[in-house]
């Protein structure tokens, strides 16, 4: 199938379940395809875990789903040895953390201590418990859910874990068209849809190694580069991109280009990505801590400086 195509019909599918979201659902698929982790951030109620269950049935990936809760331990995460008394040895339990998508829901009701076990494994594709090393499989994914900091009972995520999203996404309220099929498909006697996989192990890997020979002009790095500069040294922001951003940046441009049927990047590549990839990291300074504003202003700022 058309890669193209092979999207579209990814898209399509998990469209059945969340609806008038294709969007955020193409910027998920985006990040998943840029071997990176995602964090969907937004009210309760929202779609948040839908979105995530779907996205694992649409990719046809071994799935677990972890409910974080303030009381989570790291070993209910990773794992723990049991005594076995038959032969006198230590039994390693692996956690739901070996899997190749592994929902964290509600990563932020959980303490520190429980949110930096995910670390290691977001970063390195591995987990070391008890002094021995692990592997978890590949591919691996961590699809994050949080509810809003402000709402009781929540833990802010530092930003050492937040810089391990490549992408962090908000849903939103759906729009009065996409509502409305909600109510009617709940007073039905319709079942929810069952969703089939449409992106295959194989196809996952083409996609990302594809990804990869995208190409970016001189003009496009030069545009890609006063953006990172701009976040550093504008007075809006306290804190700018720092090169791992600005690589993830552009690696989900060669990404969103692909999956647009270009084997090249242009420009709006980089302004579709820009939002869900750098908004994370920047933290905003002085009267721009509002959240969304600055981060525009920085774009609006860029855009008259790109070449052909």
């Amino acid at each position: 199938m058309h890669l193209q195509a092979l999207v579209d019909s990814a898209v399509t599918e998990v469209s059945n379940v969340l609806l008038g979201k294709e969007t955020q659902v193409r910027l998920a698929l985006c990040c998943l395809f840029s071997r990176g982790h995602l964090l969907i951030e937004d009210l309760p109620g929202m779609g948040k875990t839908t979105l995530s269950h779907a996205l694992a049935d649409v990719l046809g990936l071994r799935y677990q789903r972890v409910q974080f809760t303030s009381d989570l331990l790291p070993a209910d995460i990773l794992g723990v040895s049991i005594y076995d008394r038959n032969d006198g040895s230590f039994t390693f339990h692996p956690g739901p953390v070996f899997t190749q998508v592994l929902l964290a829901d509600e990563i932020n009701r959980t303490t520190p201590r429980t949110q930096s076990a995910l670390l290691e494994a977001m970063a390195e594709g591995q987990v070391t418990v008890e002094g021995e090393t692990r592997a978890l499989p590949e591919p691996f994914f961590v699809i994050a859910t949080q509810n809003p900091i402000h709402q009781s009972g929540t833990y802010p995520l530092p930003e050492s874990q937040l810089d391990r999203f490549l992408m962090r996404l908000e849903l939103g309220y759906p729009d009065p068209r996409a509502e409305r099929q909600l109510f009617e498909r709940r007073s039905s006697a319709d079942a929810q849809p069952a969703l089939q996989t449409r992106v295959s192990a194989e196809q996952l890997e083409q996609i990302r190694q594809a990804a990869a020979q995208v190409q970016t002009s001189e003009n496009l790095l030069d545009y890609l580069q006063r953006i990172v500069a701009y976040s550093r040294q504008s007075a809006e922001f306290a804190v700018g991109l720092s090169p791992r951003g600005a690589l993830a940046l552009l690696d989900c441009a060669k990404t969103w280009a692909l999956m647009n049927n270009r084997g090249h990047v242009v420009p709006e590549d980089v302004q579709m990505v820009l939002p869900a990839v750098a908004a994370h990291r920047l933290i905003p300074s002085g009267d721009y801590a509002g959240d969304g504003s600055a981060l525009v202003a920085l774009l609006a700022r860029n855009v008259d400086v790109i070449g052909p």
